[in-house]
């Protein structure tokens, strides 16, 4: 099995849990104490690990960045449908997020971008089956 873990830095910990909370994602206690939470994304395969500034410090040498200063990732989530992005921004922008361009539109896919309390960047998406199987040309040849 494969599992991937998104490790973020954040300064409040609670704010931040009540945060990917609110975008539709669950808290898994057994993971999660006073200087981490695990974000289950999606179970068995995807992470957040949201770690206090002070526990993500003791994981390098180097600096940590701001990422409301300085963007150095961000990490793309897609669903089921427009709406169902349309419905998670508006769940993060409640929640405290921020959404700092418009939305992308590609007509095969469509993007738009939430930033967390702390800065960083998720940006929720859908992408028309045909263009995610065959590519973006597929789909548009379905239009024509």
């Amino acid at each position: 099995m494969t599992a991937m873990f998104v490790n973020l830095p954040v300064t409040d910990l609670e704010r931040a849990k009540a945060f990917y909370t609110a975008v539709g994602f669950t808290i898994n206690p057994l993971f999660t104490d006073h200087n981490a939470a695990c974000v289950v994304v999606e179970e068995d395969h995807s992470y957040f690990m949201l770690l206090v500034r002070e526990y993500f410090q003791t994981f390098s040498d180097r600096p940590i960045g701001d990422p409301a200063v300085n963007v150095s990732a961000s990490t793309a989530i897609f669903l089921d449908s427009r709406e169902a992005v349309d419905a998670s921004m508006a769940s993060g922008l409640g929640a405290g997020g921020s959404e700092a361009q418009p939305a992308s539109d590609y007509g095969f896919m469509y993007q738009r971008q939430l930033t967390d309390p702390d800065g960083n960047i998720l940006e929720f998406g859908y992408m028309e089956p045909a263009a995610a199987q065959q590519g973006p040309e597929a789909f548009m040849n379905q239009q024509a």
